[in-house]
């Protein structure tokens, strides 16, 4: 191999690609360690527990303009919001267009990374067949996502009946007909599991600790967040100030569906893009409960006095960020309020390591993430370098958000998708690198995208 730089990338999701797509490129050599059998992450579909994954009638939540990677279109034929079958389609034509997918060690896991004296990577992992190896790196980048370790709320007392999280929730069965279900959250996996549920559960309860926005995802005929794009000439404040208001305006009080009044503007927390929810309310298929007091045996009692009975309670609250190859002594973000990365991808200790994909936009990670991607190989080819004082380039992100988002680890790696772009694209422009075009002195590894056929 002689030189030429070692890059294993973990995880063969949307942005693990993404992140082995630009390794490519730049003619590095590259290994992508994926447990699964295929691309995609979270987008490829198991109907076995287990496997963190898309449920079966899952639909993106942002519109495939602003979802899709700048140098791959999505077919013309895909709708705003794709199936997820789709979605994992694009995903492989993608790695297959980029000479990515000849690179990628399927159905192998990582099992722990460790730094070696001399600042490569010690990469332990086990193949297919069950075996364990170890490979040197001189560059990682972590893909692994972080929407896989389901995060339990905390109540007193025990529920007897069927108690699952959001991670092991794949469809509505008829296990579920004729049963009285609450579903624990209000982000978009409670609420589209709210609404699934309610098309055949006998009766269905929305439990919400406080309050939150429900966009719709159109709005005056397009895509919520292409209409959104629309106003990013505002400033941020007066955005919030003009979506609030186009929200009432749209939806009315919360109030009169019985769910509470949100006191903070549109966008200070992540939204949840539903078009159904208010609806079934209205209709009487969903019943919003508070927050849970505790747990007694087939009831749960709610923090207002009430006492309900209910067969299954699934719980959609989120998501804790941990890296189960790395010792926790090592690097631990899972109860982090802020994620102390540059540009959500850098660490201030180590400048061969960097985390693709580790941030929550109010939009699609997968774009920005081929951005960082480009930055990293930037910085290992050496046409870009990180701030001299790169603690206090983190300090300055952490204290100067794009948006004032509301506290606590759900928002610890939370991003405005544009204002992010924006971030990015001043870091690339250090590289040479300008948002859409080849990185300077590789146009000739480029191949020009072309439009996915139908599938």
């Amino acid at each position: 191999m002689g030189n030429t730089v070692q890059v294993c990338v973990i995880g063969a999701g949307p942005s693990g690609i993404a992140a082995a797509k630009n390794a490519v490129l730049f003619g590095f050599d590259v290994v992508v360690f994926e447990k699964n059998d295929r691309v995609g992450g979270n987008w490829v579909f198991d109907a076995s527990t287990g496997h963190s994954s898309v449920y079966e009638n899952t639909h993106i939540i942002s519109s495939k303009t602003w979802s899709e990677y700048e140098d791959f279109p999505m077919p013309d034929n895909y709708p705003d919001y794709p199936h997820h079958r789709q979605l994992q389609a694009y995903f492989e034509s993608y790695a297959r267009h980029f000479h990515v997918y000849e690179r990628i060690r399927f159905k192998h896991t990582v099992t722990r990374v460790t730094r070696t004296d001399e600042g490569k990577w010690s990469v332990e992992y086990t193949d297919e067949a069950g075996e364990a190896h170890t490979a040197l790196f001189d560059q990682l980048m972590v893909a692994n996502g972080h929407h896989w370790n389901p995060k339990y709320p905390e109540y007193p007392g025990e529920f007897t009946g069927t108690y699952m999280h959001s991670h092991d929730f794949k469809r509505i069965s008829e296990d579920w007909r004729g049963k009285s279900v609450l579903v624990i959250g209000a982000g978009n996996s409670a609420c589209d599991i709210a609404v699934e549920a309610a098309r055949l559960a006998d009766k269905v309860c929305l439990s919400m600790r406080s309050p939150q926005w429900f966009i719709p995802k159109f709005f005056f005929g397009m895509p919520s967040d292409v209409f959104a794009a629309r106003t990013n000439w505002m400033p941020m404040k007066l955005k919030q100030l003009a979506l609030t208001r186009l929200l009432n305006i749209i939806e009315g009080p919360y109030s009169k569906y019985g769910l509470p009044t949100n006191t903070h503007p549109a966008l200070s927390h992540h939204p949840t893009l539903n078009s159904d929810l208010l609806d079934f309310i209205r209709h009487g298929r969903i019943f919003p409960r508070p927050a849970i007091k505790r747990f007694a045996g087939d009831s749960v009692e709610f923090v207002n006095g009430e006492v309900e009975a209910f067969d299954i309670v699934c719980a959609c609250t989120g998501f804790w960020i941990t890296f189960p190859f790395f010792d926790e002594s090592f690097i631990n973000f899972q109860h982090a309020e802020k994620v102390p990365l540059f540009r959500r991808m850098m660490h201030p200790d180590y400048k061969n390591l960097y985390f693709i994909g580790l941030f929550q936009p109010v939009g699609c990670i997968w774009p920005m993430a081929d951005y960082q991607a480009q930055l990293a190989c930037a910085e290992i080819a050496g046409t870009y370098q990180r701030p001299a004082n790169l603690r206090a380039a983190i300090q300055a992100e952490i204290e100067h958000p794009h948006i004032a988002f509301t506290g606590g680890t759900r928002h610890s790696t939370e991003v405005d998708y544009h204002g992010f772009r924006k971030d990015l694209a001043r870091e690339l422009k250090k590289a040479g690198i300008d948002i859409g075009k080849p990185p300077q002195g590789i146009q000739s590894r480029y191949k020009s995208a072309v439009k996915l056929q139908a599938r």
